[in-house]
């Protein structure tokens, strides 16, 4: 079968290979991938900016069919439609898988980076991992529940927003669309900020139901914040989502003081951050590293009740041989999630 691969550490060693056809051990599961996203992790892995080991299956946004369970797997049955998490093994025994934290295992290994993903035919996961998609969402729209729960990881989880805030979100990509969708869902207003290359994506966001979506090349952000928020002190909160430096540091002028500063998105590489404003504006910094468990159960309950919409961020699709094309669009910021389907 067709994989996308990384084959080699270094900048690039992406190919297009034939490999065996995977078969489940026990405790295991065969997924037949019927859509995979591409995630700026991969991105990021093209760049060798992100830790891999390579030769390994790329991709881990994953909804397909149950095409076999090992002998000892109960509950699960081909044809089953399904999504799953990430985290294929970790170590059970850490202070963190002890408390419950598996995301910050200090060992964890996950699909499309630790062992074999998703950009291809046939994956095997965990049973564990597995979720029911629910019967209104298709595969190429519950493919994106793994982002959506990496969002509610980090926006629900670490309590960060309420009823009445003002939040500024930094980058309409795929994980600022997903925040802004849970973020109004909490009741909050708002504000979703881009550049000239995000135009198409300021346009989704304003039908998504953002109550600002501004260019912050072409408007400033700031006299909408001061003119919106009480006695014009700034955001109550702020989530970056864009992965870029400069987005991080208007974010920290944004917040008010005494409020919360939220990183969700990915950098790639160490950035200039005036640290220096948490201490001025006493200011509660929050990260957020992947996803939980409970995460998945409240992404798919969003999704089932239509509360968060991910077919509508769906903007290309291609097959696993024109992985390059695909690639090249998602870096473009010609689409917002570009997604991948097997071929044999």
């Amino acid at each position: 079968m067709k994989a996308v691969m990384k084959v080699a550490p270094g900048v690039g060693n992406i190919e297009l290979r034939d490999i065996e056809e995977p078969a489940p051990a026990a405790g295991q599961v065969k997924i037949k991938v019927q859509a995979a996203g591409i995630c700026g992790t991969d991105l990021h892995i093209y760049k060798d900016e992100f830790r891999s080991r390579p030769p390994v299956v790329l991709g881990h946004e994953v909804a397909g069919e149950v095409a076999a369970v090992a002998p000892d797997v109960a509950g699960l049955e081909p044809g089953m439609r399904v999504t799953t998490e990430t985290y294929f093994s970790t170590c059970g025994v850490c202070l963190y898988c002890r408390r419950g934290q598996t995301n910050l295992c200090l060992n964890r290994l996950s699909i499309g980076s630790g062992v074999n993903g998703g950009f291809t035919q046939y994956l095997i996961v965990p049973a564990g991992n597995i979720h029911a998609l629910p019967d209104n969402i298709d595969f190429p729209a519950g493919a994106l529940t793994e982002p959506l729960a990496c969002v509610v990881h980090g926006v629900l989880n670490t309590p960060t927003i309420a009823p009445g805030d003002v939040a500024v979100i930094a980058g309409p990509g795929t994980i600022g669309l997903l925040t802004l969708q849970v973020v109004k869902a909490a009741g909050a207003t708002a504000i979703i900020l881009g550049t000239d290359a995000d135009e198409r994506r300021l346009a989704l966001a304003r039908e998504l139901g953002a109550d600002y979506a501004l260019n912050v090349q072409q408007e400033s952000p700031e006299a909408l914040i001061a003119d919106i928020t009480q006695e014009g002190l700034g955001a109550d909160v702020v989530y970056e989502c864009s992965g870029a430096g400069p987005a991080a540091a208007q974010l920290l002028r944004l917040v008010r003081r005494r409020g919360r500063y939220v990183q969700i998105g990915l950098f790639g590489t160490s950035i200039a951050f005036d640290l220096d404003q948490v201490c001025y504006k006493e200011l509660v910094v929050t990260g957020s590293n992947a996803s939980v468990p409970s995460s998945w159960d409240k992404a798919l309950r969003l999704l089932a009740a239509g509360t968060v919409n991910t077919a509508a961020l769906i903007t290309d699709t291609f097959p696993v041989t024109e992985w390059e094309q695909a690639f090249q669009t998602f870096e473009s910021k010609h689409g917002v999630k570009i997604l991948l389907t097997p071929v044999g």
